[in-house]
């Protein structure tokens, strides 16, 4: 390939000399008439950042130090106000400046935005100059242009309007005026107004702009000659997406952007799988003829899964990552905000600029489904932002069969969501690929310099019906008629690039020959993928692969280091003043150090991250209230009653330590776990923690845990070690904080999908959460953690139970009762355990013997069946748990424990005792709890 002008003055004598007032007078140009300077100048000069002016008569001394300098008002023609006004003429110039910010503000309702043309709108009247007090007669009369990028500070009333409307009404429609800063609404200003919207692309460009088109639409065409009536969710109608994510690849990956996670839906799935990351077709359609993927037990259909790969582009190897997304649409967006901040802990990248988040979208969902709101919501959080993300709505004007707006949505758009934290949206025709182009470079361009989010709401039409089996005729029967004469994006542009002699007929048709002949011969059709990918881009899963199930590991740690760190912990800053009670916790854990106080579970929840930190794995927590936690008990974030300032300890162990991220999260549940298991999914060698106010709040999640965690293994072989502490206790605090909903969990368990446990003493959630990373096992843990528990008298530890001990998955009778004696055999889990034993010892009997089940799954049987060995004498063994009967873990682990009981003795059967079966998770009534409480206790003891 021929060197450019630009490759061959950089290279050769880099901008000293006359090479820079070159330069210098490019940019000059540039910044009067941005297409009168060559593409490749253009787009450098576009990355440049600004500082916010939006006036093109700019002063800049030298240029040589990089490229250019900021561009900087001088001599801008400012806005009238009306008190000033003395002239007729001045009453006009006014009314000029209400026009021009009049089409800024609303020239994209009058934007050409449907291809099919069915979206017809009024034009708003203050559109018109008549609406000014302005008539045609004004039309030759010169005004100043204010701020309007013309090029010049003086231009006939006609030349700003037909302005305006070039830049704002065209096939581009651009909300931007509801942005706070001004800075980001000048620099929209000017990137559009100075090109009138359409920036001129060179042949090549546009050449390639067809390549792309022929690829997306080509492939539909095949898989529907190949497949006919089998559902692939087809991109037809929507082909210009293949084009738009091209570009955002090649030009992040220019901004030197290592990575790209992109998440979307099924619709145009295959064709982005196929045409963007290189997937071998061969693989596809064996996917379309039914082969099952090895190693994976149960599978998923080919639209849901995902993907990744190497492509090359201007500024180095760039790494893609398609994220595997079930039916439950826009349920994928935290998940890969969570990957992406993930991968940028990973490379110290603060700001965003190595890691780029991608999410694609349906218009209905976008305007639907609740988790895109709380998506948003959480972008410019200290603890979820990723440095701005692209979100592409696909917005195909019908969601299944409902496409009347008024059934759809209460907003204009389907993407004025996004509006509640002023992100940009750019509305472009997709039958117009030039446009497509220039709104996705405006926004790569926007995120890298502003690190928020951008919208592209790129209109177009779903030529086929939902599937590729459904008739949409029948619900949409106008639209479908319309679509039915529609000729496709690529034929259009190819008739638009034949005219205007960029190519012809053959070449065109060369195109359209060369896809199909790869398709037919199995080869991948992505010219820019790196067939031997820099493996250093990846996330390193292998030492977590191929490991069988066990219970136990090696979580010991040294006495002596264990307390070094525990002191290390009691630190604060000088002059920092703790509250009272906070002051008190920390004196009780100097005493818990030195061994001479029980240790609780605040403690040792502490310690079991002091330890994790010091042997080199990061941790992450987050949740509603994790700095304290909702019961006070942990106490990791450490606020300054004199000024507010917050201070962590375990942030500060030693110099070079592992990272500790602790963050009170929005309110969300839903959006925030997808997030943790997106981050868990892509950091395999942290401690991930998500802590649910109270247990049941985590009903909010239920489609993160069915869709992600409990299954994501078996369908898409995607491991993950997220961890779950929800708090779960009957305290007579009502139906909708006592209950995690065990059950749930519970019904999900199978193949060695997630672990469930349920720990009672501060030495079993050290252990456990020691267990869930130093095991190279990458199970998600779900743990029911307790309340009143935290400072139960008799739920604590010795030191030396942490640093000897290991978990238990069953905690056998701790009482010196004589085996011989025991008659009646109590199985629970819990805080139920507590009540129950001091029932006992103030009853003195020793007829009865109590066994803790601290793992409900996967089942112990085995070190259950070792805790009933010594009790040959058994006549009862009962099942004693807090829940109703149709909920907590009788339904689901009762047969796991009647083959136990079954195999200790022929004949002995296992009784329930708990509460009855209720809707409710618990009874809103103290004294009615209590009733309960004290019958299910009783019939432990005598069923």
């Amino acid at each position: 390939m021929q060197e450019s002008v630009m490759q061959r003055m950089w290279n050769s004598a880099h901008l000293s000399g006359g090479n820079a007032a070159y330069v210098e007078e490019l940019y000059e140009l540039y910044l009067h008439d941005p297409n009168a300077v060559p593409e490749e100048w253009r787009t450098y000069f576009q990355k440049l950042p600004t500082d916010g002016g939006s006036a093109t008569d700019v002063s800049h001394s030298t240029i040589r130090d990089h490229f250019v300098l900021l561009a900087k008002n001088r001599n801008r023609a400012q806005p009238i106000s009306a008190g000033s006004v003395s002239s007729e003429h001045e009453k006009k110039q006014v009314e000029v400046l209400r026009l021009i910010h009049a089409y800024r503000l609303r020239g994209h309702q009058a934007a050409q935005l449907d291809p099919l043309g069915l979206a017809q709108r009024p034009v708003p009247a203050d559109l018109s100059i008549n609406h000014y007090a302005l008539t045609d007669a004004d039309l030759d009369t010169v005004f100043r242009t204010g701020d309007l990028a013309l090029g010049k500070d003086e231009a006939t009333l006609r030349e700003i309007h037909q302005a305006l409307k070039e830049t704002y009404c065209s096939t581009i429609g651009a909300e931007f005026t509801h942005i706070v800063d001004s800075e980001q609404r000048s620099w929209f200003q000017q990137r559009l107004e100075s090109v009138r919207g359409r920036p001129s692309f060179s042949g090549e460009a546009k050449s390639h702009l067809l390549e792309r088109l022929t690829a997306a639409e080509g492939l539909e065409k095949y898989l529907g000659t190949k497949y006919p009536g089998t559902k692939r969710f087809g991109l037809e109608g929507g082909e210009s997406l293949i084009p738009l994510l091209d570009e955002v690849i090649q030009r992040s990956g220019s901004y030197g952007t290592k990575e790209i996670v992109i998440g979307m839906a099924h619709r145009g799935r295959l064709n982005v799988l196929v045409n963007t990351f290189g997937k071998n077709p061969r693989d596809l359609f064996d996917e379309f003829e039914g082969k099952k993927v090895e190693g994976l037990s149960s599978g998923d259909v080919k639209y849901h899964q995902g993907f990744s790969s190497n492509v090359m582009t201007a500024g180095g190897e760039v790494h893609l990552a398609l994220a595997f997304n079930p039916s439950h649409l826009e349920i994928v967006s935290p998940v890969v905000e969570g990957s992406v901040r993930a991968r940028q802990d990973r490379r110290t990248d603060a700001v965003g600029d190595k890691v780029l988040p991608v999410t694609i979208h349906g218009d209905a969902a976008v305007a639907g489904q609740g988790v895109v709101m709380e998506t948003f919501q959480m972008s410019q959080t200290r603890a979820y932002r990723t440095g701005g993300t692209i979100r592409i709505v696909i917005n195909n004007q019908v969601g299944f069969t409902t496409n009347k707006q008024e059934d759809a949505r209460s907003t204009e758009y389907a993407t004025d969501v996004a509006k509640m934290i002023q992100a940009p949206i750019l509305h472009v025709n997709g039958d117009d690929p030039e446009a497509v182009l220039f709104v996705t470079q405006l926004a790569v361009d926007y995120r890298m310099q502003f690190k928020r989010d951008v919208v592209i709401d790129l209109m177009c039409y779903r030529r086929r019906g939902h599937n590729e089996a459904d008739e949409p005729s029948g619900t949409q029967p106008l639209m479908y008629q319309k679509i039915a004469k529609q000729r496709t994006t690529r034929e259009l542009y190819a008739d638009a690039l034949i005219q205007s002699n960029v190519l012809d007929a053959s070449q065109v048709q060369a195109k359209v020959d060369e896809y199909r002949d790869a398709l037919d011969n199995g080869l991948h059709v992505v010219k820019s993928l790196v067939k031997e990918p820099n493996k250093e881009l990846f996330v390193d899963w292998r030492p977590y692969l191929g490991h069988a199930w066990t219970a136990r590991h090696d979580t010991r740690f040294d006495l002596k280091t264990l307390q070094d760190l525990s002191s290390k912990l009691l630190e604060t800053p000088e002059s920092f003043v703790v509250q009272r009670q906070v002051s008190k916790i920390l004196e009780d854990r100097q005493k818990m150090g030195a061994g001479a106080l029980p240790i609780n579970w605040g403690y040792a929840e502490t310690m079991a991250y002091a330890t994790l930190l010091f042997e080199g794995h990061p941790v992450r927590i987050t949740g509603q209230d994790v700095g304290r936690g909702t019961f006070s008990h942990r106490h990791a974030a450490l606020h300054n009653q004199k000024d507010g300032s917050t201070y962590i300890p375990l942030q500060h162990l030693y110099e070079g330590q592992p990272r500790f991220d602790l963050y009170d999260s929005f309110l969300s549940e839903e959006a925030v776990l997808a997030f943790e298991y997106g981050y868990a999914t892509t950091m395999p060698n942290a401690l991930v923690i998500w802590e649910a106010q109270f247990g049941d709040f985590a009903n909010g999640a239920q489609v993160v845990i069915d869709q992600f965690i409990t299954s994501g293994e078996h369908k898409w072989g995607r491991l993950c070690g997220l961890t779950m502490l929800l708090p779960h206790g009957y305290e007579g605090q009502g139906p909708e904080h006592s209950s995690a909903r065990l059950e749930r969990y519970l019904q999900l368990c199978a193949e060695h999908n997630i672990q469930v446990c349920v720990p009672t003493t501060p030495a079993q959630v050290y252990h456990m959460l020691r267990r869930q990373v130093i095991r190279p096992l990458r199970k998600p843990l779900v743990a029911l953690t307790p309340k009143s528990l935290l400072r139960h008298k008799l739920a604590t530890s010795t030191l030396e139970d942490l640093t000897e001990g290991s978990f238990q998955t069953v905690i056998p009778e701790i009482d010196p009762i004589d085996p011989t004696k025991v008659e009646r055999l109590i199985l629970c889990s819990g805080k139920v355990y507590y009540d129950l034993l001091d029932k006992r010892r103030n009853e003195g009997r020793e007829d009865i013997a109590i066994v803790r089940i601290e793992q409900l799954y996967p089942f112990p049987e085995d070190d259950l069946a070792e805790a009933l060995a010594p009790y040959q004498n058994l006549k009862h063994i009962v099942w004693c748990q807090e829940e109703p009967m149709n909920q907590g873990a009788w339904y689901c682990s009762q047969h796991h424990m009647r083959r136990v009981a079954t195999a200790h003795k022929q004949g002995l059967f296992l009784e329930y005792a708990g509460r009855d079966a209720s809707a409710s998770p618990a009874v809103g009534y103290a004294s009615m709890h209590a009733e309960q409480q004290e019958k299910l206790l009783q019939d432990a003891f005598t069923v």
